[in-house]
């Protein structure tokens, strides 16, 4: 693109002799020049998404909508069993497994994106975890109080443990070798071996314990109990309680920080974040957010916490070593889940109330656009893989 000059730097005739300029003129010609470089620079546009894949679970839709981020269009909606909850990707396969509180798992395959497999776990589907390996996934079985073992391989149910109805979460430690269970009525925690799939033993920790976290190196269980201000931490191996921590507010969403150094606590319905120093079982910070704190999620290297309000509608970036806020953008009425794509440039958020998928700009936090997704969505997953058009 050629660029305008001013009537003193017109362009010179065709000819091999060129006029001399004067230094002041040139100087002034290169002003310009750089100046106008300088703007096109400034409102030249970040590149847009890559083509990552988004799931979003639409809860009272029974479907799965898979939305293209680089496009922001919907690209395939996949009808699952009824009242979807949750999508888990299998580790180490491009599958994605969809837990149905009406009792049924939908494998849904990549790239094909159709329901492979559906697997009938009971009356309810609950929790689901996988073996670090993806080899096994277990599932609780709520009403029934069970946790049920599958073979992911063949898809064939290998095992149940039975222990009390009603149970809420279920964990494993990252080590693969403990399944964590816990029970609101009977406010303690079950503890299963996932080879031998046999009951262990259980803790009793405070009043109606659901959301459940486990330390990195697999000796520590976190569990929100949500009948008190409090959380609980019980030593795995002997399955003891080692601490009641005190969080100035009732506890909903349990975050471990990609490092294991803290734990993050959701306020319930409280417009708080309690920061628990994971290795000495303390409060360090309450952190005041927008109203009812619904999700969060983490860059890799933990400099940043990206927090969800769906009191609010808004999602706010949280420098973690400074305790700052960095930014905060509206994103809809009732966000519930969050998900970072893989390289951490952008941002995605499931609004329940809405039915839409607001695409947000990681840093500073800007909202780019919001895609209708369906009824209710409940949960999001960006599991890495893109999306291309060929053969398609």
């Amino acid at each position: 693109m050629r660029l305008p000059l001013p009537p003193t730097c017109s362009a010179p005739a065709a000819s091999r002799d060129l006029p001399a300029l004067s230094m002041g003129t040139a100087v002034v010609c290169m002003a310009i020049i750089l100046s106008v470089l300088a703007c096109m620079s400034c409102h030249r546009q970040e590149p847009p998404p890559r083509p990552y894949v988004a799931f979003v679970v639409n809860h009272l839709g029974s479907s799965v909508a898979v939305v293209d981020l680089a496009d922001a269009k919907i690209v395939a909606t996949i009808p699952v069993a009824p009242l979807p909850e949750k999508a888990i990707r299998r580790p180490d396969h491009q599958e994605i497994y969809v837990v149905s509180q009406s009792g049924k798992i939908s494998v849904v395959d990549f790239p094909a994106l159709t329901v492979a497999h559906i697997v009938d776990i009971g009356p309810s589907a609950g929790d689901l975890v996988f073996s670090p390996d993806g080899n096994h996934a277990y599932v609780l079985d709520p009403p029934s109080g069970e946790v049920v073992f599958l073979d992911c391989n063949s898809l064939k149910e290998t095992g149940r443990v039975h222990l009390v109805p009603n149970l809420s979460h279920l964990a494993i430690t990252p080590d693969g070798k403990t399944l964590i269970a816990s029970d609101p009525a009977g406010d303690r925690l079950f503890f299963i071996a996932a080879e031998a799939q046999n009951a262990l033993g259980a803790v009793e920790v405070g009043k109606a314990p659901r959301d459940l976290a486990v330390s990195l190196d697999s000796s520590v269980v976190f569990v929100a109990d949500t009948g008190d201000e409090k959380i609980s931490a019980a030593q795995v191996a002997s399955r003891t309680i080692i601490a009641h921590i005190e969080t100035g507010s009732r506890p909903g969403g349990l975050v471990l920080k990609p490092d294991g150094g803290e734990l993050f606590v959701l306020g319930n319905q409280s417009p708080t974040i309690a920061i628990v120093d994971a290795s000495h079982d303390y409060v360090e910070q309450v952190l005041p957010t927008g109203k009812d704190p619904a999700a969060a999620a983490f860059k890799r290297d933990s400099s940043v916490m990206y927090v969800s309000t769906k009191g609010d509608g808004f999602v706010t970036a949280f420098d973690v070593a400074n305790r700052a806020v960095l930014s905060t953008v509206h994103v809809g009425v009732g966000p519930q889940a969050l998900a970072l794509t893989p390289d951490e440039r952008f941002l995605v958020a499931a609004d329940s109330a809405s039915g839409a998928l607001a695409v947000v700009r990681s840093s500073p936090l800007s909202l780019i656009t919001v895609v209708p997704v369906g009824a209710n969505p409940v949960d999001v997953l960006i599991a890495g893989w893109q999306w291309h058009e060929e053969g398609r």
